[in-house]
Order: structure tokens, then C-alpha cells, then sequence
């Protein structure tokens, strides 16, 4: 099965700015923001003209897209300075070679995304601290004691101010009704995954919400469910310390020279939902499943077995060695940097 290989990377600014006929907690005020823009996009290999070097160029292009934004008042550069529109804007200064999507972090809690169509999304993020237990897992597993998470949430509308306004009102009464609360003793979450929890906060926005477009759980900082209103996504995330050398950078490159990264990587999978569990797969069996591979990535000079060093190889190579064990893998994200990486999806 063909896989598309998209490169990330992510740069920030500090601005204020004044949003335009705004309802919002700010009522139209002059206000700052420390904003995060991140860029996905296809480019043909050895782009920036170092073969595996591509998403650092990329972040080097993005860095000067958005270097006229650095403290600056957002409203002496656009005539509304909403999410949706810087994001456009942002979008419009990047001259690269395949479709681009970004996603615009307007603090941590809100923000806009723009597909590689050039369709706006609009999205906000919240917080809330809630009790369960999985009642279905065999005797012994932990979650079938009763503890607690801080869970987040994000949930994303198609562009239409109106709609995220309906958004942030319909979402505050679910929020109340799951905040301080033990999720199994609210009706429909008698088994209170991720993927029931996204379900059913969907169930209860959509028809209130035009437009609403996915509703991502966070039950940890490391796992979490997404369900968009026909299937279901999980990710596991894991980070590994690793040696590394580029092989294809020049000797005066830095990057030629034996070096390390802290690795984020994450392993996004669907399937469908067993009802008896009301999970696709357990978190937890994921991290096990994956091991075998984590043993060989954590503290290894990762170049003596790919020696290219980069991390589309290293991309290709944990695809290669999990598919049998995680058959329902279909998107491995990894990053070298908190800026720079690259995302390798399939199926």
C-alpha cells in the first residue's frame, strides 16, 4: 500500500491585535497572543538541496513568512486579523512546491487550520478534570480501577463565524455536566473511553453545531481519540533519545557530525469500535505491541543502521517494522525537533 510522505515544520511570533466586531471575552480590546503556526506539505526529495534536510528548509522558509508578524499590531497588517485570516495570509507569503496546510495557534486554547484545498477550519480547546473506570477490561488492567484524568478536548467547525460562536455556547453546559464528575454515572458513558467520550460529546453538538467537523479527546498528554461523525482515530505517542549523522550534508554542515535528538513519535491508528470494550485498541497494547521497535530507536546511534540519518528513512523504517504487529497503524508522525519532522500516512 503507497504511502504519502508530508513534511512539518512549526515557527512562532508574538503579536497583538484588535479583532473586529468581536463578542468574545476580549469585546474588541488590543490584545496579544504568542502564536504557533505549523506547515505540512509534500516536498520533492533533497528540496532545500540537502537530501533529508527538507522539513529544516521548510521551517527556514516559514520563519521568514512570519518574521514581518514578531511583534507587531496584527491590525497594521491586515484589515481583520482573525484566525481564519492570518492563517490565509500566512499561507498566501509561502512559495513551496506542493499543497500546504497550516494550523494557527492563537495561544493554546483557540486557533484555525486551512487544509491543503484551502478549506478554514476554525477550532477551540478546553479542559476538564473527570473520574472513571473501564468496567470490560480483563481483571488486573488498571483502567478498571477508578481513577482520574485531566482530559482536553478540541472541537473543530468548518469557517463560519456563527458556527464557532454556537460552538463555544452549546459546548459550556456539556462541559459543566463532565467537569468534576465521575463519566460513569452520566447516561451513554456507562463505558467511558476516549472514543465514547469523542462520540458522545458529537452526538450532543452536532445538531447544534453547522459545521462541526471532529471532536479530538486527550486522555493523557501522550493518547487520546478523535471521531469525526463516521470513524475513529487513537494515537500513542512515545519519544525516544537517539544518536544520529546526516550522511548527505556537506562536511561543514553541523548536521554531518555525530549529534543527537530527543524523537517525538506518534503512532495514529483506526479500526473499528468493539462495543463490549467501547475501544478501537487499547493504549496500552499499542505500547506493548510497539516495544520490540521502541528497544531498537531508544539510546542507539540510529545512522549505523539507516545510515542516511534523516528522518524520512527512519519514518520508512519504523513503517516497515510495525505493520505485522499493528495491523491497524495507518500514520506515523515523528519529529527531530520541537520545529522540524515529518508525518508518513497510508490506507
Amino acid at each position: 500500500m503507497s504511502a504519502r510522505l508530508t513534511h512539518w515544520a512549526a515557527a512562532g511570533f508574538e503579536s497583538a491585535r484588535r479583532l473586529n466586531g468581536s463578542d468574545g471575552p476580549h469585546g474588541g480590546r488590543l490584545h496579544g497572543h504568542s502564536f504557533l503556526v505549523e506547515a505540512r506539505v509534500g516536498l520533492p526529495p533533497g528540496w532545500g538541496d540537502l537530501a533529508g534536510g527538507e522539513s529544516h528548509a521548510l521551517q527556514h522558509q516559514l520563519q521568514q513568512a512570519v518574521a514581518g508578524l514578531d511583534y507587531c499590531d496584527l491590525n497594521g497588517v491586515l484589515d481583520d486579523p482573525s484566525d481564519e485570516h492570518l492563517a490565509q495570509w500566512i499561507a498566501d507569503r509561502l512559495d513551496l512546491p506542493g499543497a500546504v496546510s497550516l494550523r494557527l495557534w492563537a495561544g493554546p486554547a483557540q486557533g484555525a487550520t486551512r487544509d491543503a484545498l484551502g478549506r478554514i477550519h476554525l477550532w477551540m480547546r478546553d479542559r476538564f478534570e473527570s473520574a472513571h473506570r473501564l468496567p470490560h477490561v480483563p481483571a488486573g488492567h488498571k483502567c478498571g480501577r477508578m481513577h482520574g484524568h485531566g482530559f482536553e478536548v478540541m472541537l473543530r467547525v468548518r469557517n463560519a463565524q456563527q458556527s464557532m460562536h454556537r460552538l463555544v455556547a452549546a459546548w459550556q453546559p456539556l462541559r459543566a455536566r463532565l467537569h468534576m464528575a465521575c463519566l460513569n454515572d452520566i447516561a451513554g458513558l456507562e463505558i467511558p473511553t476516549s472514543e465514547m467520550l469523542a462520540s458522545w460529546i458529537w452526538g450532543r453538538l452536532a445538531e447544534e453545531v453547522p459545521g462541526l467537523s471532529s471532536v479530538t479527546v486527550f486522555e493523557t498528554a501522550s493518547c487520546g481519540a478523535q471521531y469525526d461523525g463516521q470513524r475513529y482515530r487513537i494515537w500513542k505517542d512515545r519519544s525516544f533519545d537517539s544518536a544520529t549523522r546526516l550522511s548527505s550534508a556537506s562536511p561543514h554542515d553541523a548536521r554531518s557530525s555525530l549529534h543527537g535528538h530527543t524523537y517525538q513519535l506518534r503512532l495514529v491508528l483506526s479500526a473499528p469500535l468493539d462495543p463490549v470494550m467501547g475501544w478501537t485498541v487499547d493504549f496500552g497494547d499499542v505500547k506493548t505491541l510497539f516495544s520490540p521497535v521502541f528497544q531498537q530507536l531508544d539510546h542507539h546511534s540510529l545512522h549505523e543502521v539507516l545510515p542516511s540519518g534523516d528522518v524520512v528513512s527512519l519514518l520508512e523504517w519504523i513503517r516497515r517494522q510495525s505493520v505485522l504487529s499493528l495491523p491497524d497503524l495507518n500514520r506515523i508522525e515523528l519529529r527531530d525537533t520541537p520545529a522540524t519532522g515529518a508525518i508518513l500516512a497510508w490506507g
